[in-house]
């Protein structure tokens, strides 16, 4: 038996797993999208049952309104606006040194999905947006690699494991993403940290069967759960297979992989907030840019990102240019203010 057996030992003691199918576990690379309430119960879950490696990926920085429901954070990351993914690299590698975890400020987009991703086993859902998923799943379906849904509002959630060739992708279940808007977000209907627990535990659980050898044992239907009051439905059958000329399983399109999304502005669901993606990265440091706001009021400036308001709204500014307006929901606005302040 290993060194590392004691750390896992109960672990290994499930029949289910077994030293052959930790010994699995641990030479995996699993891929995971976003580090908020599902992402950082994921992250936790994944690491302290002993992947080999971690690859995890958030575009965002730790807030007061995360803590009473993403574990891995506290409230001096709260109040030093840290990037999730510093503090969650942070901890994890604390949890568990036998782990190798690369946790990433970054904001997954077609041009650097596969080079982040393209060595993964699979790849598991924390984020919150469904144009991030439906490119999660082109990824999936080109890297020939499971990937796992999940999504969690108010008390309810809902998740579904895709396996190419074998289940119904996302796009099988959902052909088109909902319009902007339309869905309901954690800003606008709450959530409780339960909801987001008990998906997070499913996912972990369809993953763990997957990395330790047990694929034909994950659950093959879409599952929706309400927590208040108590409800779930199966979606899709006791034998759900691939959609016939699914765009993304079938045809094999890869649309939301063939674009990129520099140069753009989106609005982020329910924050009030827009996302700002240059063209091209600064051209300067962090330091310079902060040099030259300050004739507009207070910056403050850490080794990872810029903070300051300017015309009365919250600016966030990271390393490679992306930048978060908050204060309004309007790309256009967002996409003024970066180009009279920060640059084109």
């Amino acid at each position: 038996m290993d060194d590392s057996a004691p750390r896992y030992s109960r672990q290994i003691l499930f029949s289910g797993i077994g030293q052959e199918g930790q010994t699995r576990i641990g030479a995996s690379t699993v891929g995971l999208v976003g580090l908020g309430a599902l992402g950082s119960s994921l992250a936790e879950m994944m690491v302290r049952s002993g992947v080999g490696r971690l690859i995890a990926v958030d575009r965002d920085v730790v807030e007061i309104s995360n803590l009473h429901r993403q574990g891995l954070y506290t409230d001096a990351d709260a109040q030093e606006r840290l990037p999730k993914a510093v503090a969650a690299g942070r901890r994890l590698a604390a949890m568990n040194p036998e782990v190798q975890v690369d946790a990433q400020v970054k904001d997954l987009d077609a041009g650097c999905a596969e080079e982040i991703f393209g060595d993964c086993d699979l790849i598991l859902d924390g984020t919150d947006g469904f144009e991030t998923r439906y490119l999660i799943n082109d990824l999936a379906i080109r890297l020939g690699i499971p990937w796992i849904y999940g999504a969690c509002v108010a008390a309810t959630g809902m998740t579904a494991t895709v396996i190419p060739g074998t289940l119904p992708c996302l796009a099988c279940l959902f052909p088109d993403p909902p319009p902007p808007g339309t869905g309901a977000s954690c800003d606008s209907v709450g959530i409780i940290p339960p909801a987001a627990a008990l998906v997070a535990a499913i996912q972990a659980s369809e993953a763990l069967k997957i990395l330790a050898g047990h694929a034909d044992l994950v659950r093959p239907s879409l599952l929706s759960i309400e927590m208040w009051p108590w409800r779930t439905v199966e979606i899709g059958g006791k034998n759900p297979r691939p959609r016939p000329g699914c765009t993304a399983c079938d045809q094999k399109l890869g649309t939301f992989l063939g674009g990129t999304a520099r140069g753009r502005a989106e609005s982020l669901c329910g924050r009030d907030a827009v996302q700002v993606r240059p063209r091209a990265s600064l051209g300067c440091t962090l330091a310079e840019l902060a040099l030259r706001l300050e004739s507009h009021g207070p910056v403050r400036v850490t080794e990872h990102l810029l903070s300051c308001r300017l015309d009365g709204y919250e600016v966030t500014v990271f390393a490679d240019g992306r930048a978060l307006v908050k204060g309004t929901d309007e790309a256009a606005v967002a996409r003024s203010l970066y180009s009279r302040y920060i640059g084109a």
